[in-house]
């Protein structure tokens, strides 16, 4: 499998993980302080990822040369999941999903100002053809839905966490000096638990944790080993692969990603209009796969 194709596989399956956690975690949202879940999820996420770098790899003395990019990396990344719960404390899910799709075109603007990745018209249209297929999907092909969108306070909190998520995927690249992907992982993971640890000090302190139901430890281990651990993983391998825009353009997949989360959770089908949006996400996608310019 080629370099190109690694990072196209490696997206595809961040955006189906990434999709389980917003259909797990909406079910657990009003159960646990969001600086908690996930100072506690980075944490795990470390454990895991460390016990792999232990049994592969080993931990090298370069691994620990400039540990400020840790904390720059695990800064934007801790900041992007806590700003996306304050934001959904008044957002609606859709309104919030709305502006999730605005990440691939901040990514783009990122990717050229710290990388000077530019963008083909070819990646150009499929950017614009994924975001269509986003918002058809999110509104459920409700025109009334759309134009009743409306940006409030909460939009724009979780519209901040975007452009620390945008910021990220670049930045990875540009901050990593040749350090494998697992050893930089962890690294980014450590670093995000240390600030969010702090950050969330008193929420993790008064969380009734011997009392928390069984479907939030449920949702906090899918979330700490599949949708941290493994997904950053994912992230740093494509990233070191494709270009920053084509990376960020498989968040587009993730609303359909949900509908099929939602299925498996006996939520039933959506409306048979919904799946054109889907077409024209996979549409999107065939055209970024004909674009491969080396990175």
């Amino acid at each position: 499998m080629t370099p190109h194709a690694q990072g196209h596989a490696a997206m595809l399956m961040f955006s189906a993980l990434v999709a389980g956690s917003f259909s797990l975690g909406a079910q657990v949202a009003n159960d646990i302080a969001p600086a908690a879940l996930n100072a506690v999820r980075f944490w795990v996420a470390a454990a895991v990822i460390g016990l792999l770098v232990i049994f592969t790899t080993g931990f090298p003395l370069s691994a620990f040369r400039a540990l400020w990019r840790y904390a720059v990396l695990g800064g934007l990344f801790g900041a992007y999941f806590v700003l996306m719960f304050e934001g959904l404390k008044t957002a609606p899910p859709v309104s919030a999903a709305a502006v999730f799709t605005l990440t691939p075109l901040l990514t783009a603007g990122f990717g050229w100002a710290l990388l000077r990745q530019r963008m083909t018209p070819r990646m150009a249209v499929a950017l614009v053809i994924g975001g269509l297929g986003a918002l058809w999907v999110i509104f459920r092909a409700d025109l009334a839905a759309l134009r009743a969108f409306e940006v409030g306070r909460g939009e724009m909190i979780y519209f901040a966490g975007c452009i620390c998520h945008a910021l990220y995927t670049p930045m990875v690249r540009k901050l990593n000096r040749g350090e494998p992907v697992l050893i930089f992982a962890f690294g980014t993971l450590v670093g995000g638990g240390v600030l969010l640890t702090v950050f969330g000090w008193r929420d993790l302190i008064v969380t009734p944790w011997g009392g928390m139901p069984a479907l939030v430890w449920i949702t906090l281990g899918y979330v700490a080993v599949f949708a941290s651990a493994a997904t950053i993983l994912l992230l740093q391998t494509a990233t070191l692969r494709l270009p920053s825009a084509k990376v960020m353009a498989y968040t587009y997949l993730v609303p359909s990603w949900v509908i099929l989360w939602e299925i498996a959770f006996g939520k039933g089908l959506p409306a048979t209009v919904i799946f054109g949006g889907v077409v024209l996400t996979i549409i999107a996608l065939g055209l970024l796969l004909r674009d491969e310019e080396k990175p």
